[in-house]
């Protein structure tokens, strides 16, 4: 069995899922409350769907990443992936965990940011965006971090070898 390409393979995989989770937590949680706004308000349809889709960035970032350290694995590659090695392995999982946990933690209290957003822009519309939206970017900024620190890693702070 090829550990490396199995560790290597479950930091792409926790990436990718972990950030997705917490950005389909942070969804269901601004959903909800743009849901019952809308029961009663859907002209405002416009504005809670911003804030509903804000927090599903974080599992397109996990995405990325995941994609990312597969194209360095030569994944998609018709010559076959590199050769990866127990410790590369390590190091590869241990790259994609900045934008997992980052992804996971900032979607939920993004959606948290996006569910009282949406509750204020029900009775105050013009509020929306100055509020609403840029409260919750301000969240986004952390998921965007992990992102970079885990792209760092991956283009910058491994040694990949060469496609054999």
């Amino acid at each position: 069995m090829d550990y490396g390409m199995t560790l290597a393979l479950l930091g792409a995989g926790l990436a990718a899922f972990v950030a997705g989770i917490g950005s389909a937590i942070g969804i269901g949680i601004a959903a909800r409350s743009a849901t019952g706004v809308l029961s009663e308000k859907p002209e405002r349809y416009g504005q809670m769907f911003i804030m509903v889709v804000l927090p599903g960035t974080q599992g397109l970032y996990g995405f990325l990443a995941a994609f990312l350290v597969m194209l360095k694995m030569n994944f998609f590659g018709a010559g076959g992936t590199v050769q990866i090695s127990v410790q590369l392995g390590w190091q590869i999982l241990a790259a994609c965990l900045p934008v997992a946990f980052a992804g996971l933690m900032s979607a939920i209290h993004q959606g948290k940011v996006c569910s009282g957003g949406i509750l204020m822009a029900a009775k105050r519309p013009e509020m929306a965006f100055k509020a609403g939206v840029i409260y919750a970017v301000m969240v986004e900024l952390y998921a965007m971090l992990g992102l970079v620190v885990t792209m760092f890693i991956v283009l910058k702070g491994i040694n990949w070898p060469t496609p054999a």
